[in-house]
């Protein structure tokens, strides 16, 4: 209820009241006058011997006299029934008024309350009691004061002082005990009642419960700082903490703070394979887990005896999106105590996690930023963790790293290498080389590997340094499907130019991130369909770790590019785990021997037996075997003793462009035999 309603609901209380009383009043003063004037001229006119020796004049206008005498009466009478019919119109009005009063603050959401100079409740609506609780007896059994919580009294106190000195009032929120013992929020106004002589007699104040509008508020403002699927700090909370701490860093030589920066190992592949719903389920229970482990003193403590452990805060947790944790820590001696807090977290999650009635093992890399190093901004404390983190994850992830300024350098050169990526694929600065695949049997080119080429305008980058940069981006997906495509559009060209039976053949290889895609089989027959290749034309090489660390998955996605009529072939063969039984399930059509073994095998006996171990093994299965990286004769030598079908490497021809492999294929012979010698240029 704004003051201007107050001001008009009040002056029938006050102005018509008073009004009606001096009129009241005066008229009955009038009333009196009159009344005893007209006594007075009656008695002067009939009492005897009133008027011996007056003059006859007098006795003659007799008649005249008493009848205007009459005639006062009578309009006395008319004014005084007009001032009654006027009065009664006053009482009418004041009536009506205080009975919409009345209406409107038994009706009214806001509480109304009058007080008087002490603090003593004159009048209080009924919205009191259906907020409060409290009956209108027990509101007036105590002072107003009493009900407000104690530490907003002074407030509440100093607000009523005010009012009373400068006749205004002020917006004020305060807490208010409801009859339950809760507290409710009350947004209050004052207003002052004078007296008649113009001093501060009574107070009027409007409540109005925004108890519910601040809870709203608070919450509003939590989701802001939090995460909505853990409850946890986000990163806005978290960096503020942490600039709290970079500040208290540079004005104390002696504090010194840790970032944890905590990434799950191999989650999107739990994500896919479990269900998103079960991905958020095991976030929640890691969240869990993290807060229970800082909450319990012990679990970080031990291994600090005789010094102070590392210590958070309620918004020293935090999820900064997908299933990137951080944990910041203060009281740290040295970056050595936050590796054994991140040593006791890794230990925590050995447990398997309860997800969906089946056990889930995960493991976490962590990264950790030490203050000792100079900070400007909290996100870069933050950023550094996280290349530390992303350098565990390098060297084999379930691990811990601290970073160090050339973690920063090295971040900093891969950013620019992202971006001359992208860059290089919008310029088309790719090219795909080929190096022969010889059958040993015949020395004939029998079909060629696809290689992507980065020919940038400042060098050429090795594939060691971009490939693993665009499997990381994802990018690795557009560059392979663009591989496949030119490679398959080239072979086309070779078969139609080089006629052989079996025709040429193409190898490319298949990314990780290519291999998880649902419709990769759809793609390569897509492939197959605009370039005009035979199926069996194509084979497509998959890691050794990919293909048997899911062997059962791993089936399913290799028959389904089976049924397309392409062969399959298992690169890196014998550098991952491999196994005879997992090895039977896949439908592949060759191995490929990695050339760690091939390179040593002329050296090294043992490498050698490796080799001879593989190729029995794949023949075993009806599978060929192609060896890379063969160098010199004495290896091709080996290689055609144990009966290996076929070959690829320097020996016979480094990775070349399309022009040069045409003027290879147009020589005759096409490539030197293993009794004809070679080099390794």
């Amino acid at each position: 209820m704004d003051n201007g309603c107050k001001d008009e609901l009040r002056e029938p209380i006050a102005a018509r009241a008073r009004e009606i009383d001096s009129r009241e009043w005066w008229l009955w003063a009038f009333a009196v006058t009159v009344t005893l004037a007209l006594a007075a001229g009656i008695v002067a006119l009939t009492v005897p011997g009133y008027h011996l020796g007056m003059d006859s004049w007098f006795w003659s206008d007799l008649k005249e006299q008493v009848r205007g005498l009459a005639a006062l009466v009578l309009l006395f009478d008319i004014y005084t029934v007009y001032q009654h019919f006027q009065l009664q119109g006053l009482r009418k009005e004041l009536a009506e008024r205080n009975e919409l009063f009345q209406l409107i603050t038994e009706n009214a959401e806001d509480m109304i309350a009058v007080v008087d100079s002490r603090g003593n409740r004159i009048y209080n609506s009924p919205a009191y009691e259906r907020i409060l609780g409290y009956s209108l007896e027990e509101l007036r059994s105590q002072p107003a004061i009493e009900q407000v919580h104690p530490a907003d009294r002074p407030r509440v106190l100093r607000a009523a002082s005010r009012a009373r000195l400068t006749g205004r009032g002020q917006r004020l929120e305060y807490r208010m005990r409801h009859k339950d013992g809760s507290w409710r929020v009350l947004e209050s106004t004052a207003s002052v009642i004078p007296d008649d002589e113009g001093e501060t007699e009574k107070l009027v104040i409007v409540n109005r419960d925004v108890t519910e509008r601040k809870r709203a508020e608070a919450m509003l403002a939590h989701n802001a700082l939090h995460d909505h699927l853990t409850n946890l700090p986000n990163r806005s909370l978290f960096l503020d903490r942490l600039q709290h701490a970079l500040v208290r860093a540079r004005r104390h030589s002696d504090y010194k703070f840790a970032v944890l920066f905590i990434d799950i190992d191999e989650f999107k592949v739990l994500n896919d394979s479990l269900g998103h719903s079960a991905g958020d389920e095991l976030l929640i229970q890691i969240a869990k887990r993290l807060s229970a482990s800082f909450r319990e003193t012990d679990t970080i403590s031990r291994g600090f005896a005789g010094r102070r452990e590392p210590t958070t805060v309620d918004d020293g947790l935090a999820r900064l999106g997908g299933d990137e944790f951080t944990v910041f820590l203060e009281d740290i001696a040295s970056a050595g105590d936050a590796v054994r807090v991140a040593q006791r977290i890794q230990s925590n999650w050995a447990s398997p996690f309860q997800i969906d009635n089946r056990d889930v093992v995960i493991t976490a890399s962590i990264g950790v930023a030490f203050s000792a190093v100079s900070y400007d901004a909290a996100e870069h404390v933050v950023r550094d963790a996280e290349i530390a983190m992303y350098r565990a994850k390098r060297a084999g992830k379930a691990r811990c790293e601290v970073f160090d300024p050339e973690m920063h350098a090295s971040a900093v050169r891969r950013l620019e290498l992202e971006t001359d990526l992208r860059r290089g694929l919008e310029l088309n600065q790719f090219q795909i080389y080929y190096q022969p695949i010889v059958s040993l049997k015949t020395g004939k080119v029998v079909g060629f590997e696809a290689l992507s080429r980065w020919l940038r305008p400042e060098g050429p980058v090795p594939p060691t340094e971009f490939i693993p940069v665009a499997d990381e981006t994802g990018l690795i997906l557009r560059l392979n499907r663009s591989v496949m495509f030119d490679a398959c559009t080239q072979l086309r060209k070779w078969q139609q130019q080089f006629p052989s039976d079996p025709p040429l053949s193409i190898s490319v290889n298949i990314a990780p991130k290519q291999f998880v895609q649902l419709d990769l089989a759809k793609e390569v027959g897509l492939i197959l369909e605009e370039t005009g290749i035979r199926a069996d034309s194509l084979q497509l090489e998959i890691m050794e770790t990919i293909a048997m660390g899911d062997a059962e998955r791993a089936a399913q996605v290799l028959a389904r590019l089976k049924t397309l009529g392409v062969r399959l072939s298992i690169d890196d063969f014998g550098t991952g785990y491999s196994s005879l039984s997992r090895l039977q399930q896949l439908p592949v059509d060759s191995l490929k021997v990695d050339r760690a073994f091939i390179s040593t095998m002329d050296e090294n006996s043992n490498s050698q037996e490796i080799v001879r171990l593989i190729i029995t093994l794949a023949h075993t299965l009806d599978l060929k075997v192609v060896a890379e990286g063969t160098e010199t004769a004495k290896q091709i030598g080996l290689l055609e003793r144990l009966n290996c079908e076929m070959a690829q490497g320097y020996y016979f021809a480094r990775p070349s462009p399309p022009e040069a492999i045409t003027v290879l294929l147009q020589g005759k012979p096409w490539v030197r035999t293993a009794t004809s010698g070679g080099s390794s240029s």
